[in-house]
């Protein structure tokens, strides 16, 4: 990385978004702070076009457009589209920034909507599923994966001309019952799904057909400490009092050669090694982070990891050594702080 990097965190607390610029030099600065965005923890961002899509709570809920000022981090509402049926958990552009993919928990349903210059449509096309975590398009935009933490699977769809969702064959793939699966990464290759779940905190990896897009359970591994003792946690439990794992975030390091994975009631963030093959391995390190980290990235270089938690006002800034972590500063972002993306 050459260049400063500019880096949004939701704070769904304030309803807020901060945004920071991240140094060569590892340095952290907050620029600004975006109040107005009520509930907000999703986004997604058009780095092109300088346009972020922010899911927003209320009555309606709703998917904000606002655009991106570089130089001040300001950001600036442009549309919105209002969700009376329940608010966005999980935002992702796809098609160049087209359509827009997203998916309501306590909703439970997932929605396709055209955009243009900037404004998103409504949606063009509607699927089910109880308790809807994630959702992510392949890279060429012909294939979405919908995360359901409800029943425990991933729903593969592919998207059609006018952004339409036609299941594949079949139509869903099954994670292990009871694990809840929750936050999905695709690899560069396209060859791979890995999802990350919510009460067993396993790593599931999905060999990935890259012609006709459909996944086949291939492996898992663990992404908890074992030296902590955490119970296998369920729908309803509360994970903090019974001391039960509780699975959050996933992302790649550069090389696509380590995942790590977010852990809430220990607070912990693994590293799990990726082989050549796309096999993953339990998890080699584990680094004890901001309180309840739900949300977490790396900088587009892999240089760089910084880490936001639910019961912190703070994120922790990480240079990446390795399977290691080394924390370099700390920096004030708001309460509730839950969604972390470089643009």
């Amino acid at each position: 990385m050459t260049t400063a990097s500019l880096l949004l965190v939701a704070n769904a607390g304030d309803g807020s978004i901060s945004a920071f610029r991240l140094g060569d030099d590892g340095c952290l600065q907050r620029l600004a702070v975006t109040d107005g965005l009520t509930g907000c923890s999703t986004f997604a961002v058009d780095a092109d076009r300088d346009l972020v899509y922010a899911g927003v709570k209320g009555d309606p809920a709703g998917i904000v457009t606002l655009t991106l000022d570089r130089a001040t981090g300001v950001l600036t509402p442009q549309s919105r589209l209002d969700l009376p049926a329940g608010g966005m958990n999980y935002l992702a552009l796809t098609r160049d920034g087209t359509g827009l993919l997203g998916v309501s928990y306590g909703g439970g349903y997932g929605i396709a909507c055209p955009v243009a210059s900037g404004v998103v449509a409504a949606p063009v096309a509607r699927i089910t599923y109880p308790n809807l975590h994630s959702v992510l398009p392949s890279a060429d935009g012909r294939f979405a994966y919908f995360v359901s933490l409800g029943a425990d699977l991933v729903a593969q769809y592919v998207i059609g001309d006018g952004l339409s969702l036609t299941p594949l064959d079949p139509p869903t793939v099954a994670a292990p019952a009871g694990s809840g699966p929750r936050h999905l990464v695709l690899s560069t290759a396209q060859d791979a799904v890995y999802v990350l779940t919510e009460f067993s905190g396993e790593v599931l990896h999905y060999a990935r057909d890259t012609d006709a897009g459909t996944l086949a359970l291939a492996g898992s591994a663990r992404a908890f400490d074992p030296a902590k003792e955490l119970g296998h946690s369920r729908f309803g439990a509360d994970p903090l009092a019974g001391h039960l794992i509780w699975g959050a975030d996933l992302h790649f390091g550069a090389g696509d050669r380590t995942l790590w994975a977010s852990e809430r009631t220990e607070s912990t963030l693994a590293a799990l090694p990726v082989a050549a093959d796309g096999a993953v391995s339990d998890a080699v390190s584990f680094t004890v982070t901001e309180q309840q980290p739900r949300g977490f990235a790396l900088s587009p270089d892999g240089r760089f990891l910084v880490a936001a938690g639910e019961r912190s006002t703070t994120v922790a800034l990480y240079a990446v050594e390795g399977d290691q972590l080394r924390l370099r500063l700390r920096a004030e972002t708001g309460h509730g702080a839950n969604w972390v993306r470089f643009v």
